[in-house]
Order: C-alpha cells, then sequence, then structure tokens
C-alpha cells in the first residue's frame, strides 16, 4: 500500500538485486561461477519459486541489453587487424561447425519422426551457443586469449552472424506462397544490407569527431550518455533491419576499437554490461518452467543429453580437422555444447511463422535452459577429462656438466640485462631457466640457455655450482629465489652470491641468509625514473643528481635501521609530503639574490622524494 501510495514499487527491484548479491558471491566460494548463481537465484525468486516475477519473457527482453554490451566491449577490443587475422577461424571453424552441428542434429531429429521443417529449424537453433555464458566462463576464467579461447570466440562470433540466415530458413520454411517469400526475403536481405553500410559508415567518419565535441564539453554524463547512445542505437539500427542487436553493436566496438576514446567508453559502458549480464541470467532461470519439466522429464532429458552430445562430438571433429590438439578440440567442444539465446528467438520466429507449435517450442527452449545451466559445469569436465599440460622440451637441452665461472639463475627480463656486462667482459657464463618457452625464444636471438630449477641441488650442481666463483639468483619468484639462496649458502659457501628481490621486505630476508649483494628488482630504474622527472621540471641536472643521491642514502640508513629494528623503522627518514627548503644547501656562487631581489622573487618549494609504501615498499 505505501508502495501504491508513492506511484514507485521497490520490490521487483530489490528482489533482482538482493538474489543477485546473495547468491553469486556463494556460489563463486563453492567454485560454480557466477553464472550459476544467478540462473539458482533466477529460478528462486521466478514464477516457480518465490513467485516474486510471473512474467519472465519481459525481464529477457530488457537483459538482452547486457549481451549486447557484452559483444561492444568485446568489439571495443578486437581491432580490425586482429578480426582479420582470425578469419580463417571465424569463417573456417564457425562455419563447419554451424553447418555440420546442424546436419547431425537436423538428422536426428528426422530420425525420431520430426518433420523436415521442423527439424532443420530446430537443429539450427540448438548448433548456436551461449555467448554470453560462454564469454562470462572465459573471461572469470582468463582464458579468452589463451589459444582454444581465441578458437571460441571465433565460432560464438560466427554463431552471432549465422542467426541472420537462420532467421531467412525460417521464413523460407514456413507455410507462405513462395512469391511472398522471396519478395520479403530479397527485401530484406537489401535492408539488412543498407543497415551494416549505414553503420560502417557512421563508425568510420561520424563517432570520433562526435566524440571529441563531447570531450570537449567536459560533461562526464554526456559522454555516458552517448556511449550508451552508441551501444543502443547500433543495436536498434540491426534490430530494425532483422539483424541480431549483438551483432550490431559489436561492429559498432570494432569500428571504435582504434579510436583514442576506446578506454573510457569501455569503462562507461561496463557497469551496464554488468548489471544488464547479471539480470540476463536471472531471467534465464526464470524462464526455466519447472511444471513442464516435471511432467515432460524424460523427452526434455533426453533432447539436452542427445543434442550436447552430438553437439560436441559434431564441433570435437571439426576442431580436429581445422588442425588443433585433441585438448584443445576437447576445451572448445564442451564450452560451445549447450544451445543458446538466439535459439529463444529462432524459435519465437518459427511459432509466429507457423512452422513450430507452441508445445514443441517450449520443449527445445527447456532444453537449451537447461544445457546454458550445465555450461558452468564445463571447466570441472576439462579437469576430468584432459591430464595437466605437458610441457615440451623439444629444443631444450639440460644443464649437466656446465662449469662456467658464473652460473646466472633465470632468464627473464631481470637476467637478461644483468647477463649483458659479463658476456661484454667475454666471462665464462653458465645459464639456466626453468621456462621452457623463454629458452626457445631466446634461442632465436643466438642465446645458449639450459633447462634448470634453480632452487633444486641437484640442478645446481649439475649446472656447476660447485666451480662458480659468482652466482646470481635472478628468478622472478621470491619463495624460488629463498630457496635457491639457502640451498646455495649451505651447498656452494665459497661463491659469491647476488640476487634479486621483489621488495624491501624481501631484500631484508635476503640480507639476514647472507648475500654478498642484493638490489630490489625496479629499485635503480625508479631512481633514475625520478631523477628523469625532477629534470622535466627544470631542476638542474646536478642538483636534481644530488637530490637522488640524498634520497639514496636516506634509502640506505633506512635499510640499516630496518635491519635492527624491524620493517617499521626508519620512518623518520622518508619524506611523505613536500619539502618548502632545499634538500641540501644550495651553492651561492654566481647565484646568491640580493636582498632586494629576494624579497619580490616568486622561489618555488623544491618537491621531496615521494612515501614509499609499507611494508611491501620496493
Amino acid at each position: 500500500m505505501a508502495a501504491e501510495a508513492h506511484g514507485v514499487d521497490l520490490l521487483p527491484a530489490v528482489a533482482l538485486l538482493g538474489a543477485g548479491v546473495v547468491a553469486v558471491p556463494i556460489f563463486k566460494r563453492l567454485g560454480l561461477g557466477s553464472v550459476v548463481g544467478y540462473l539458482v537465484a533466477g529460478i528462486a525468486i521466478g514464477p516457480f519459486g518465490l513467485a516474486l516475477f510471473t512474467d519472465p519473457v519481459s525481464i529477457l527482453n530488457v537483459a538482452e541489453l547486457g549481451v549486447v554490451m557484452l559483444l561492444f566491449i568485446i568489439g571495443l577490443e578486437l581491432k580490425p587487424s586482429r578480426l582479420w587475422a582470425l578469419r580463417q577461424d571465424i569463417f573456417g571453424l564457425g562455419i563447419a561447425q554451424v553447418l555440420l552441428c546442424g546436419a547431425l542434429l537436423a538428422g536426428a531429429a528426422m530420425a525420431f519422426g520430426l518433420s523436415a521443417p521442423v527439424a532443420i529449424v530446430a537443429a539450427l537453433g540448438l548448433a548456436l551457443s551461449s555467448t554470453a555464458i560462454v564469454m562470462q566462463i572465459l573471461e572469470e576464467r582468463g582464458e579468452t586469449t589463451d589459444r582454444h579461447g581465441q578458437k571460441v570466440f571465433s565460432v560464438l562470433l560466427l554463431q552471432d552472424l549465422a542467426i541472420v540466415p537462420a532467421l531467412a530458413v525460417v521464413a523460407f520454411l514456413a507455410p507462405v506462397s513462395e512469391e511472398a517469400t522471396a519478395a520479403e526475403r530479397w527485401i530484406q536481405v537489401g535492408i539488412a544490407v543498407a543497415a551494416i553500410l549505414g553503420v560502417v559508415i557512421a563508425g568510420r567518419y561520424l563517432l570520433n569527431p562526435v566524440f571529441r565535441f563531447f570531450a570537449e564539453s567536459r560533461a562526464r554524463e554526456v559522454m555516458t550518455a552517448a556511449a550508451l547512445l552508441v551501444v543502443l542505437g547500433a543495436a536498434f539500427v540491426m534490430q530494425l533491419s532483422g539483424l541480431s542487436m549483438a551483432m550490431g553493436a559489436f561492429l559498432a566496438g570494432v569500428l571504435l576499437s582504434e579510436s583514442s576514446f576506446r578506454h573510457e567508453l569501455e569503462a562507461d559502458i561496463e557497469p551496464f554490461r554488468g548489471l544488464l549480464l547479471g539480470l540476463f541470467f536471472l531471467g534465464v532461470g526464470m524462464s526455466l518452467d519447472l511444471t513442464l519439466i516435471v511432467e515432460s522429464w524424460a523427452v526434455i532429458l533426453g533432447i539436452v543429453v542427445g543434442f550436447m552430445a552430438l553437439k560436441g562430438v559434431g564441433i570435437y571433429a571439426v576442431a580436429r580437422i581445422f588442425r588443433n590438439s585433441h585438448a584443445d578440440a576437447v576445451r572448445i567442444a564442451l564450452m560451445l555444447a549447450q544451445g543458446g539465446e538466439f535459439g529463444f528467438v529462432l524459435y519465437t520466429t518459427a511459432v509466429a511463422d507457423g512452422v513450430f507449435t507452441p508445445d514443441i517450442a517450449a520443449l527445445l527452449n527447456a532444453a537449451v535452459i537447461i544445457s546454458m545451466a550445465l555450461t558452468p559445469l564445463a571447466p570441472f569436465l576439462m579437469r576430468r577429462l584432459l591430464p595437466p599440460d605437458d610441457e615440451s622440451f623439444e629444443g631444450v637441452e639440460a644443464a649437466e656438466g656446465l662449469s662456467g665461472t658464473a652460473l646466472v639463475i633465470g632468464f627473464g627480463r631481470f637476467g637478461q640485462v644483468a647477463s649483458q656486462a659479463l658476456l661484454a667482459r667475454g666471462i665464462d657464463v653458465s645459464i639456466i631457466d626453468s621456462d621452457t618457452d623463454m629458452i626457445r625464444s631466446a634461442a632465436r636471438f643466438g642465446f645458449k640457455i639450459y633447462y634448470g630449477d634453480g632452487s633444486r641441488l641437484d640442478v645446481l650442481r649439475a649446472a656447476g655450482a660447485g666451480n662458480a666463483k659468482v652466482i646470481a639468483v635472478c628468478i622472478d619468484d621470491r619463495d624460488a629465489t629463498d630457496k635457491a639462496v639457502e640451498i646455495i649458502k649451505s651447498s656452494f659457501p665459497l661463491a659469491t652470491v647476488l640476487a634479486r628481490s621483489y621488495d624491501r621486505g624481501h631484500a631484508l630476508n635476503l640480507i639476514g641468509a647472507g648475500v654478498d649483494y642484493e638490489i630490489r628488482e625496479v629499485f635503480e630504474s625508479a631512481m633514475k625514473f625520478g631523477e628523469a622527472s625532477l629534470i622535466a621540471l627544470g631542476v638542474p641536472a646536478a642538483e636534481a643528481a644530488e637530490t637522488i643521491a640524498d634520497v639514496r642514502r636516506r634509502d640506505t640508513d633506512r635499510l640499516k635501521l630496518q635491519m635492527a629494528e624491524g620493517i617499521y623503522a626508519g620512518r623518520d627518514l622518508l619524506k611523505t609530503e613536500p619539502t618548502p627548503t632545499p634538500l641540501s644547501e644550495p651553492k651561492r656562487e654566481a647565484q646568491a639574490l640580493s636582498e632586494e631581489t629576494a624579497e619580490v622573487a616568486d622561489v618555488p618549494e623544491e618537491q621531496g622524494a615521494e612515501s614509499e609504501p609499507e611494508p611491501a615498499d620496493r
């Protein structure tokens, strides 16, 4: 009654937000991912749970904008040059997947007694996968840039494009006159081509000047509104032309991928994308008709198991034909075996055009939703079905019988630079690293790096640690560095040990372990950077060097105090705010100001060194 009096009913919004806020963290903590959390939350508050919502379709209609914005952000990150590089996977692997899976599923459907038109449309819908769910899982697992992640993305992109000919197939199979169908089809094709050209031209010639104009207004809310307008406008144009809204948003994103406003657009859209995508998954959960599942559970279970198995086999076969490894083919098949949100669009159109009865569409929609709900379990199946990736040792030689004067452990970005001085002096240097890819990469530049784990005693002996005068530990792993130093100091006490430390705390540990020399990995570069900053601000080079020397002295004194008294000792040696007086007495020769000049001169305050964070300062 209070809500009616104020004209606003906040219960739906509170229920949606509350369901997501409660369920998602729980399911992520259980390792099941946010998608399953949203689906379960949707079931709980939907028509067959607490019945807080009775029309999930209306939720899905709005929440589909989350998928649209997801595709826009993906487009922003995909420059045309990169899209062109993926052309073989998009138009080769993608087309082959849709055609083969569609043929297999259509054949199976006709074998079970469905008519050819119904079987073909049903198969086309099931051959498509869920861009929203799959991309969300890949992003959460950090696999979007992995080899199999790129293949999956390419196939999903082709599937988004395939919704256009799929809808044309539905129109062709609809029980209407051939002349009307042909005429409508040609008109639809013309409208679609015009819409694509319009979006491309607008994105190429209008968007950058428009965003530049808005940026000059310095009104952040206007830039956010403009970003939303671009996404929704492109989606609306594609929707009017009969194409996928997601395709329009993706195309707009690609056209803006090389824009100077790309990062700002992504930041503006990201919050809306996250909320609406979560709403989409909630809507999918609400749409699960539990009554239908109970009444027809055997049929639906058969459809789910049958089509996912058949589709998975088809995808695996296509992936292997396109020369993907067994492991990648399994990953691609498991990630794409489910049905997708575009299946709902296709089946709704099929019912409207008379190809389907509503009962058939309901069964297929339930099967698609269940398959989508099962998809987050794919990573668990991958871990069960696939052994850990075996590291390739092709072109890699293990350390054995080395006898260099100096032993360098680790040939990453630090070790590469550190070894140059030794090599330039013609010193006999043995270098080991445990990263086989790094070893092969270094070999292409003429380096001879041996394979070996520097934190193992047997490897150190084989690498010649017993003969080395100097052992330089350049590992990019503090635990491995600590272990290597401990072994070296106890087993090879005559060697001089130099170590790379991660930060100040790690440096104190290494000094305590007895290394002869340690250096924080970013200390010297940060000092040079600070000196360059002073010079860029107009400080004379000599004074800048003097300031850096003072900072270095204070850092050394502070490190000595910390060794004796702990990490928080010597804090008075830090400069935590600008110092109004010079760090050292200025030279007065030929630079002294007369008293009269000093009274009117605008002498700037000198900026002190920035404070370093505690306790993990570098």
